[in-house]
């Protein structure tokens, strides 16, 4: 009798059979947990001592594969499988993952010599993955094999073996795989990073593989990609009357005007926050020009900046409004926090 199967104790019998169904769930979740916690641990020690060589070469095939790197595997391994070659993809290493099964009827011209083929079996003899392999060996694929039986036939005709080896899996009856699938997934993912790593891939690489993310939205948007342009930008000249320019700001809805000269170069901005000020001290706007009171100088961006970089400087300076500029000081567009929030770079 195990940990699992143990009969509840007469103080759990005691209570209702919906609390002591609840601390028996809670404990095979924290045994679950602990069992492939261990199992994590030991792969760990193992890759840091006796499978060191064996990663090491992994990692080389891949690095060397001059075609993509095909991942295989039947059942929960296949599953894994999948989330490994997705992974390897996101990473800068093109990569797929094929069925044995539809492999063998068809699906292996997908694969090409130039390829490095990963094949996932835990017990290294799964029937229809072993049934392809003499056809990818004679391709001449290099081949890399996850088993956790280092003498399986799988292991014994790969270029390289990588050992995921358990003492126990996490299911009750040592049966369904658990441990051995959280162990195969971290290694996978040790493998991806370990060549993403020595292929020097940086945020930029993974943000082209992710477009449509959160981390892609913010290292390729830029600002002229938000901003506002043409007739869109609140602008008025150094002489004109604060009334005007108020008119320009409500118009524009931004909250604010830029103030340029006769060559369209910023030479101010006045906001919201600067007419709530001043009307404290001042009684009649009528006769007041803009020049008067507007901030000389006003932070701005460069167009070709990452839109991220606008949001650093509005939070930097606690500003809601950002002016865009050329290199010559001319006013292009015009930013709101509002519009970054739109484009989902906040």
């Amino acid at each position: 009798m195990n940990q699992f199967t143990a009969p509840l104790s007469s103080d759990d019998t005691s209570k209702s059979g919906c609390t002591s169904a609840a601390q028996r769930a809670v404990m095979l979740a924290a045994t679950t947990l602990q069992i492939e916690a261990d199992a994590l641990n030991h792969l760990r020690q193992r890759l840091q001592a006796e499978d060191a060589a064996a990663f090491a070469q992994a990692v080389d095939m891949l690095l060397s594969c001059n075609g993509r790197v095909v991942v295989s595997g039947i059942g929960k391994s296949g599953h894994i499988g999948r989330k490994i070659a997705a992974t390897f993809a996101s990473t800068g290493t093109p990569s797929f993952f094929v069925h044995p099964a539809e492999a063998a009827h068809g699906d292996l011209g997908m694969i090409t010599p130039q390829d490095v083929f990963i094949a996932i079996s835990y017990s290294g003899e799964a029937a229809e993955l072993m049934s392809i392999v003499p056809i990818i060996k004679r391709l001449g694929v290099k081949m890399i094999a996850m088993t956790g039986k280092p003498q399986s036939s799988l292991a014994q005709i790969a270029d390289a073996h990588l050992n995921l080896h358990v003492e126990k899996e996490a299911c009750p009856l040592n049966l369904a795989p658990t441990a051995s699938t959280t162990v195969t997934l971290a290694l996978g993912d040790a493998l991806a990073v370990a060549v993403l790593d020595a292929r020097g891939f940086r945020e930029e690489d993974f943000a082209r593989s992710h477009p449509g993310g959160a981390l892609g939205r913010r290292l390729l948007t830029h600002v002229k990609d938000v901003m506002r342009t043409g007739d869109a930008i609140p602008s008025v000249t150094p002489e004109t009357k604060l009334t005007r320019a108020l008119l320009e700001i409500t118009k524009k809805g931004m909250a604010m005007t830029a103030v340029v000269n006769t060559e369209n170069q910023i030479i101010g901005v006045f906001t919201d926050g600067d007419l709530r000020r001043m009307m404290e001290t001042v009684q009649d706007f009528t006769q007041i020009s803009i020049a008067d009171v507007m901030r000389p100088n006003p932070r701005r961006i460069r167009p070709d900046q990452l839109a991220v970089e606008a949001v650093e400087i509005m939070e930097t300076y606690r500003i809601n409004q950002l002016l865009v500029a050329d290199t010559d000081g001319h006013l292009v567009g015009a930013l709101h926090i509002h519009d970054l929030t739109r484009a989902k770079v906040i």
